[in-house]
């Protein structure tokens, strides 16, 4: 039995755009030739997109205020993408990145209202959706919205002034945006994203559900600084295919069997590995990442090393780049380049066999996402699997008593880890600050 990919269609390779002139905040004052040689630089490599991240505040400093520029601006960005042959996504409430919160003002201090909840805040957002889609309307190359870069960080409870919300809140706000998105630019698909406490940290509003059910694609963003270098090594196994593990593991939870799954973000981050490992990192990850079923494709992060003189962002946040400050493709970006050739054509992909069971509840939500984290006993049978040479997958327990669910998908034998041991304490660096 083998399963490949819908459609067919070559695998898509891209990276997340971060610019090499003043980082994001150039979305302040744009400067189109800046972009144009960030986007050659890149189309040199062989990309076929980028995921942008225009500023939220920049395009939305008043609830009742849509700035035309800025709007203007974004579209510009796309028409340049297409000066290069490269389809662009747009993040539209943005956001959070590289441990940096870009929340407008009418959110937060004295206006302080739920970005997730608040009735004046949903229809603000809705109406910035709107906006941007009028003025991307007619762009070949306009890919379709993310609602944000792991907007659901803004929730959690290890932020420092969280947005609490329940699993049913969040399912809304969700739904909301990728309803606005849907109707007013519907030839386009819409996507969210969360950080991975959606999958690894217990009693997280946004759920592997959401994630897996909700949007034209499921994404996944891979983090091996989230303790699974920490615990098994950089160029552990378990790190070169971590992405590969969080993609089965969103399989596990879509009602779609064909549904496709986009790897939206991945990097190779200098507080785990050394220079000398990242190629061979990004090789590997990016090879386990396209040994998976229905993988729309690998989007990296990021395009360009941060600048140093720009303060304050966490260490590692200034040589994720595939490109350096000099505008010349760095040895992971080369790595990039040379194997995209290789695996932009579809192979029969062999049915993974072996599926690890995960226990949900009756919301379908796992009873321990601990248990999924890195160190917890779901993810160790993953890693035992993975030594023994065999490529396991995943199930949900109410998939696990379901015989044709199980046969359609080629799975002949379950693991059911042991929840009383082996549960982890979520824990992710990506916004560390000194």
């Amino acid at each position: 039995m083998s399963a490949t990919s819908p459609s067919g269609a070559p695998l898509r390779f891209g990276a997340n755009y971060t610019p090499s002139t003043n980082w994001m905040h150039s979305w302040m004052s744009l400067n189109l030739d800046d972009v144009r040689r960030d986007f050659a630089g890149l189309a040199e490599l062989g990309l076929d997109h980028v995921r942008i991240f225009p500023l939220w505040p920049v395009l939305q400093p008043n609830r009742t205020l849509i700035r035309a520029e800025a709007v203007a601006d974004v579209r510009a960005v796309v028409d340049v993408g297409a000066e290069f042959g490269m389809d662009v996504s747009v993040d539209v409430i943005q956001g959070h990145l590289s441990s940096f919160d870009f929340m407008p003002s009418w959110l937060y201090s004295w206006h302080d209202k739920n970005m997730f909840t608040h009735p004046d805040a949903l229809a603000g957002q809705v109406a910035l959706v709107e906006g941007l889609a009028v003025a991307l309307g007619g762009a070949k190359n306009f890919l379709g919205f993310t609602t944000g870069n792991e907007t659901n960080q803004f929730s959690a409870s290890v932020h420092p002034s969280p947005w609490p919300v329940t699993i049913a809140e969040a399912a809304n706000w969700i739904t909301t945006l990728l309803d606005a998105a849907d109707a007013a630019a519907p030839d386009q698909e819409h996507v969210h994203s969360e950080y991975d406490a959606a999958w690894y940290l217990d009693g997280h509003g946004f759920t592997p559900a959401l994630a897996a059910r909700l949007g034209a694609m499921t994404t996944v963003h891979s983090w091996i600084f989230n303790g699974t270098a920490q615990r098994y090594g950089g160029r552990s196994e378990a790190s070169d295919r971590h992405a590969e593990y969080m993609i089965e593991v969103s399989r596990a939870f879509a009602s779609d069997p064909q549904r496709r799954i986009w790897l939206q973000e991945v990097g190779a981050p200098s507080n785990c590995l050394t220079t000398d490992e990242m190629p061979g990192f990004l090789e590997a990850t990016v090879r386990n990442a396209a040994r998976t079923e229905n993988l729309w494709g690998v989007t990296w992060w990021c395009s360009h090393d941060v600048s140093r003189s720009l303060a304050d962002f966490p260490e590692l946040e200034y040589s994720l780049g595939l490109i350096d400050q000099s505008g010349a493709a760095k040895p992971l970006g080369r790595r990039f380049a040379e194997i995209i050739p290789q695996l932009r054509e579809r192979r029969d992909l062999a049915a993974r066999r072996l599926a690890i069971v995960i226990e949900v509840d009756a919301e379908g939500t796992p009873v321990s996402r601990g248990a999924l984290a890195p160190g917890g006993s779901i993810f160790d049978a993953w890693v035992s699997a993975c030594a023994d040479g065999v490529d396991a997958t995943f199930v949900t327990s109410m998939d696990a008593s379901d015989a044709a669910a199980l046969a359609a998908r080629g799975i002949t034998g379950l693991v059911h880890p042991d929840l009383s041991k082996g549960v982890a304490t979520y824990s992710s660096n990506n916004t560390i600050v000194g």
